[in-house]
């Protein structure tokens, strides 16, 4: 089975290495978003069976981004990947219904034992 992913980060070498990462042990078709305005465009057009988030983004950040997809009651699972590790930005994103944080620069080990904790892997 193919997993929909949308990675959402401003990095270009940030998105490409996730999905080099998501590549590497699943069959997935992945989608790129430069930012948040973006993200949530793609997310109302179609389902995404995961989306990687990056908190600090130009136009509207990951924290946004989370507050908009409760509003909007969009469900797709998401893990922020950030640099901004603080533990207080991490409670916010989980609060905000994230259901791990994964902290840059992206560990691909890391990330396949959250998708395997949660059972996507």
């Amino acid at each position: 089975m193919a997993f929909n992913i949308l990675i959402c980060d401003d990095s270009t070498i940030a998105r490409k290495q996730v999905a080099k990462a998501l590549r590497s042990y699943l069959t997935c078709e992945c989608k790129f978003a430069t930012d948040g305005i973006e993200a949530l465009q793609l997310l109302q057009q179609q389902h995404f069976d995961v989306l990687c988030l990056d908190l600090t983004m130009p136009k509207l950040d990951g924290i946004a981004v989370l507050q908009q997809l409760k509003k909007l009651k969009v469900e797709t699972f998401v893990i922020v990947i950030s640099a901004d590790v603080q533990e207080q930005m991490r409670d916010r994103a989980r609060s905000l219904g994230a259901m791990e944080f994964i902290a840059k620069p992206i560990q691909s080990e890391q990330l396949k034992a959250v998708l395997h904790k949660f059972g996507i892997y």
